[in-house]
């Protein structure tokens, strides 16, 4: 095995991508040394090189036989699935419309290019496959990583083959004349993204010409060439639109400032609603549909994401769809009585399919059961003092005499558990489940605010009576095989870890099970591919329907912003929104460089929710930006 294919998996950086495009070059060279046109490729999987391949058209008469083409066969076939998710593609020569379209199609996380192909590069050059929001997948490319080698190899090549095909009685396999078109296209500048020339009218289809009505993206800052990289990473915007719609149509509006702007759309969530359509469209997989208990009365048909990836199988659960805030009323009864049981339920479907890890969204609840629906689900004995399962919600958890959690622990033998959380707050007190969170719910609405303050008291003794029991009874578990964590590695106490509040205290219910408990943005990021995109980026926009004071708690626009800042800290990171707070001080300390409104002229707000008037106003907003990041 090459050096190179041993490299440590680690942060891709412009070292690690020279080190894997020379690898490129090795194949690029021994196409050359066997009459094909220098053009290698390598695929490279958490660091490692798992396939490599060089131009074969003439040897093996097939057209299909391009290298970075034959490099994603054998990368399917050694991973043993035809997704090649978690894979960067490294060739040598800007890939056509056929390979681009087969990096769509495989999913890759990545593309890094040596050579730009004026005469039929499809990632930027002629076409961007890699950013077209009419295709089901984007990804992020690096282009010119050793140019000038790469271009080197291919003059060297036209040179050699033009004094071959001069001698006498030597015939070329290949179509000197458009080899030759392809050299005269690339000159002495081989690599460089070429200014494109007007299009001459087709003899044979008599087409006119064609031209492009958008502008040529100006200079920017600084002098530096080459295409604009953005990266959309924007939450929906509630009540509007999905995130996809919100970075589609911010797209748009960018495409329409110039020509030569890339843009990596990556749909994210921080565990709440749209986190399972955000991934799928970030992973592929397979959404399955569950009719569970709803939160307060009947079934709700709730669905989940299936996914394989190198580590197994996983599966993503939003508990806002088996008991989110859309399921109730938000009457003070209903927030009693909300249940968690339909969380449980899809989880445990998601066991029985093969889940070896399980993500369970935490956002958006309708509930304050302190998740005792969910372990019911998953088999754990929640008794009341007769020795029978306490009912269904708040009620239940006042009623709460002892807890057994090994049937529901040995139910995820072997299962990962990671809650997704974007808040901070503990189980109980004036920051926990009941007295911040309960009222949204409907706890105490109707109420005076006297009895409302009362009630919710009551009810948070409730969950502290609860919250000690659970942790008595994670504790009852050690020494068998159900175990959880190791004391003194451990939390001493479930009531006031950060999170185990969250989704009305199913986040502790999660911890008492073994889960870990992670800032919901920053999972999904990992898990979508942000990282290589924010590496090859010039500028990053994130966003959510309101900036406020809660964004710096942990929201979307942060956690994007504190990521990407992390990675690359000179990357302008820009928040466009529907609307803002004044004073946003907390989310500038964060990472966030600016905050844009989106509003193009004042309106009602159902107008402004109206999705064409929304698309109008985000496509404005998209060639605003990507304008001011040109501007010298």
């Amino acid at each position: 095995m090459k050096p190179a294919d041993e490299m440590a998996r680690r942060a891709v950086s412009r070292e690690d991508d020279e080190c894997f495009m020379r690898e490129a070059l090795a194949e690029a060279r021994a196409a050359a040394e066997v009459g094909e046109v220098p053009i290698g490729a390598v695929v490279v999987h958490e660091g490692t090189i798992i396939a490599r391949a060089h131009n074969r058209r003439e040897l093996d008469e097939d057209p299909s036989a391009h290298a970075e083409f034959l490099a994603m066969m054998q990368a399917a076939r050694t991973l043993g699935r035809w997704r090649l998710s978690g894979c960067t593609v490294y060739v040598t020569l800007e890939p056509c419309l056929m390979c681009s379209g087969l990096m769509v199609n495989a999913r890759i996380d990545r593309c890094v290019y040596g050579a730009a192909d004026p005469k039929g590069g499809a990632l930027g050059t002629l076409y961007d496959v890699s950013a077209d929001p009419r295709l089901n997948h984007a990804f992020p490319v690096a282009s010119g990583i050793l140019e000038d080698e790469c271009a080197a190899e291919l003059r060297s090549f036209f040179r050699r083959l033009r004094g071959a095909d001069r001698e006498e009685g030597v015939e070329s396999p290949h179509d000197v004349s458009s080899l030759e078109a392809l050299e005269d296209a690339l000159g002495g500048d081989c690599g460089k993204t070429p200014t494109p020339a007007p299009m001459k009218a087709s003899s044979a289809f008599g087409r006119p010409p064609m031209r492009s009505h958008r502008p040529a993206a100006p200079a920017r800052k600084g002098g530096m060439r080459g295409p604009l990289n953005v990266v959309l990473a924007i939450d929906s915007f509630k009540g509007c639109a999905t995130s996809s719609q919100v970075e589609m149509w911010l797209a748009e509006g960018m495409r329409r400032a110039g020509d030569d702007v890339r843009v990596a759309e990556i749909p994210v969530a921080d565990g709440g609603e749209g986190t399972v359509e955000a991934l799928r469209r970030s992973l592929g997989g397979e959404v399955r549909s569950v009719s569970v208990p709803a939160p307060v009365a009947g079934h709700a048909d709730a669905s989940y994401l299936l996914f394989d990836d190198a580590q197994g199988r996983s599966a993503v659960v939003e508990m806002a769809q088996a008991a989110g805030i859309g399921l109730s009323p938000r009457s003070h009864e209903a927030a009693c009585a909300a249940t968690t049981r339909g969380v449980g339920e899809l989880i445990a479907d998601a066991v029985s399919r093969g889940a070896e890890t399980v993500y369970v969204g935490l956002g958006g609840s309708a509930t304050v059961d302190g998740g005792v629906g969910m372990l019911q689900a998953l088999g754990a004995r929640v008794l009341d003092a007769s020795g029978g399962q306490v009912v269904h919600g708040l009620c239940g958890v006042r009623d709460i005499d002892a807890i057994d959690l090994a049937p529901a622990r040995a139910a995820l033998a072997g299962v990962r558990l990671v809650a997704l959380s974007d808040v901070k707050s503990p189980l109980v007190g004036p920051r926990g489940a009941v007295r911040m969170f309960g009222p949204q719910k409907g706890l105490g609405v109707g109420l005076s605010e006297a009895e409302r303050d009362k009630v919710l008291a009551a009810c948070d003794g409730w969950m502290a009576a609860y919250g000690a029991r659970l942790t008595a009874a994670r504790d009852a578990l050690d020494g068998s095989a159900e175990q959880v964590g190791r004391p003194g590695a451990r939390p001493k106490s479930l009531l006031g870890v950060p999170g185990s509040g969250a989704a009305g205290g199913l986040g502790a219910a999660l911890l008492a099970l073994g889960a870990e408990l992670v800032p919901g943005i920053e999972a999904v990021l990992g898990m979508a591919g942000f990282d290589d995109a924010v590496r090859a980026a010039d500028l990053v926009v994130t966003g959510e329907g309101a900036v406020d004071a809660q964004t710096a708690q942990g929201k979307v626009p942060v956690g994007v912003a504190r990521r990407a800042k992390r990675l690359r800290p000179d990357v302008p990171v820009i928040a466009v929104c529907g609307s803002r707070e004044d004073e946003l001080e907390a989310v500038y300390a964060a990472g966030v460089d600016a905050v844009l409104p989106v509003g193009a002229a004042p309106q009602p707000l159902d107008e402004a929710l109206d999705p064409d008037c929304a698309r109008r106003n985000l496509r404005m907003a998209g060639e605003t930006v990507c304008r001011l990041a040109t501007m010298t």
